[in-house]
């Protein structure tokens, strides 16, 4: 990884504590020159090895920056920038994070009230210290106050299980105005990342101040941060998402520039350079016939822009499927011809992990089976929860209760339109032992083993707990493996490599838990599984019909994961799921 956002980020400040300094246009150079490295295709890092010269190349980097860069890296530190820092002792980026509060007045407020961090922020504003500061006053006050919460949790990732359907919303709503030709999200959001920063809305249209007042007016928008002619930022259930509008004619440009992390983008902008073609966010141009190419970014001949299909295939690439634009081997893969055919939502043919009120689900096996039926499923399992480790208030269903609701699943087949398989989601206990009988574990259609319990054991420990569950002769599917929660545990430290070697041996898939607080195992830890050879499921772990929804986030969190149909279990026939498990 380049170390370039690293350096841009400390020019970024430095523009804040000049300006807080009331220094003149100096802030804005500094802006424009963060702007321009982190941008660069060449690492940072690499230019300061060659010196001040190579560093100047960079577009609106001038000596006095360039000797900073250099000075950076030879030293770990830049002198002017730590003096600024002594003299203005204050979390900048945090306390300018808050709508409304920008480096001058940071420097006020610091002076006055020695103001240094968001919480000293808050407390000044609750206990009412800020309206008596020279400038400011209640309203100001009261909107710093009422600021700070999402400043604060702006500062934290969104669950994309939380974010997805706001982003949903706002396609929907942008689709239905005539002035929207196209329209789509973009970055990680659109590479279904776990967690988010921020919803991006990219919209193609050659009435950009038409979308952009719609925009504001969308109806889930509970504020304005920001609009311009193309741009506008709203906020909406404590998320920012952000509008930018473009030519129709550089659409896919756009959408292939802003969704690929930094790194995938610099990448395919080197194959483009090989080629002697300029990449951006405006096209793929021919700039053979150009004196100099990074004067104008649209300058040269356009040769693709419209669609991504264009702008993958003016560098001699195939489309590259927007989850795993990570530069995690897919640009050696699409060159050489070897990229994945990933798994679709139509190749999934049923759930294998859900529940019923029989344990802790809110509706009725008939309920469930019928919302199964309605989303045209093959087969459906049925997984209440036994009894054991992580299980309290009487949740659990002991052994005798899981033979008894066995049999009513049985009974249920006789008039299902699909095939219903009995089963139990057992406890993995701290050593890997399974909380149901062995017995009755070897009767049941499908056993899912998942740990609830002992999420702390150190990672040997954890490895050998669940590959002994893996072994297990019963065991068909081992759930949400690390048992973590999206920003409230992190689960069970594995080596997966090892668990999957094992599982794979076994013959027991690893389950991709499609619940969005869940994700388990995520896209990365799916695809070590899937190399190591085992075979991964995609559940929703559903408690109520509209879980079983949740199935968009397995298949794109398996996406991830570089996997195909073949890889998952429940893309197979009936027949081949039965020869599957035990």
């Amino acid at each position: 990884m380049s170390r370039n956002d690293e350096v841009a980020s400390l020019f970024e400040e430095f523009a804040d504590l000049l300006e807080a300094k009331d220094v003149e246009y100096k802030p804005n150079t500094y802006r424009r020159a963060a702007e321009n490295i982190r941008a660069h295709a060449r690492p940072v890092e690499e230019l300061a090895a060659e010196g001040e010269d190579a560093v100047g190349e960079i577009q609106g980097v001038g000596e006095a920056i360039s000797a900073k860069v250099v000075e950076y890296f030879e030293t770990g530190e830049i002198g002017e920038l730590e003096e600024l820092r002594e003299e203005l002792p204050v979390d900048m980026a945090g306390l300018t994070s808050v709508e409304g509060v920008g480096p001058k007045t940071v420097a006020s407020l610091y002076e006055a009230l020695g103001v240094t961090t968001l919480d000293e922020l808050e407390a000044a504003a609750e206990e009412g210290r800020i309206r008596e500061v020279s400038g400011f006053g209640p309203k100001t006050e009261e909107n710093i106050r009422e600021n700070v919460p999402f400043a604060r949790r702006a500062q934290e990732r969104e669950r994309l299980g939380d974010a997805r359907p706001l982003a949903d919303d706002a396609l929907s709503y942008l689709r239905e105005e005539d002035a929207v030709e196209r329209a789509d999200v973009a970055g990680s959001i659109r590479r279904w990342r776990d967690t988010i920063g921020d919803v991006d809305v990219l919209v193609a249209s050659a009435e950009a101040g038409a979308v952009v007042d719609a925009f504001v007016d969308w109806p889930a928008a509970s504020g304005v941060i920001e609009a311009g002619e193309s741009k506008a930022s709203v906020r909406s259930n404590g998320v920012r998402v952000d509008l930018r509008v473009v030519d129709p004619a550089e659409f896919g440009a756009a959408l292939q520039y802003f969704t690929g992390n930094r790194e995938h983008n610099r990448r395919v902008r080197n194959v483009a350079i090989e080629r002697g073609l300029k990449m951006n966010e405006y096209g793929v141009f021919d700039v053979s016939e150009v004196e100099d190419p990074d004067a104008d970014q649209r300058a040269g001949e356009r040769v693709a822009g419209e669609t991504e299909e264009s702008m993958y295939d003016a560098v001699g690439l195939p489309l590259i499927p927007p989850e795993i634009r990570e530069d995690a081997g897919e640009i050696e893969a699409a060159r050489e011809g070897t990229l994945p055919t990933l798994v679709e939502r139509s190749d999934v043919r049923g759930d294998l992990h859900t529940h019923t009120d029989w344990s802790d689900g809110r509706y009725s096996l008939g309920e469930m089976v019928a919302a199964a039926e309605e989303r045209g499923y093959d087969y459906y399992a049925v997984t209440d929860h036994a009894t054991g480790p992580g299980m309290v208030g009487g949740v659990g269903l002991s052994d005798d209760e899981l033979r008894e609701q066995a049999d009513a699943v049985e009974t249920a087949t006789a008039d299902a339109d699909l095939e219903l398989l009995p089963g139990v989601e057992a406890n993995v206990d701290a050593e890997g032992g399974v909380s149901v009988g062995d017995d009755l574990l070897a009767e049941l259609d499908i056993v899912v083993a998942s740990p609830h319990a002992a999420l702390g054991q150190d990672r040997e420990t954890a490895t050998e707990r669940l590959v002994t569950a893996v072994e297990h002769p019963s065991v068909d599917v081992l759930g949400h493996p690390t048992g973590r929660l999206i920003n409230e545990r992190p689960g069970l430290d594995v080596d997966v490599e090892r668990v999957a070697a094992a599982a794979a041996e076994a013959g027991t898939a690893l389950e991709i838990n499609a619940d969005p607080a869940r994700l388990d195992l995520r896209g990365e830890l799916a695809r070590v599984a899937i190399e190591a050879g085992a075979t991964v499921v995609t559940n929703t772990d559903a408690h109520a019909p509209g879980g079983l929804d949740y199935v968009r986030y397995g298949v794109h969190t398996a996406r991830r994961g570089w996997c195909e149909a073949d890889d998952l279990l429940n893309a197979r026939s009936v027949e081949d799921l039965r020869s599957f498990l035990h």
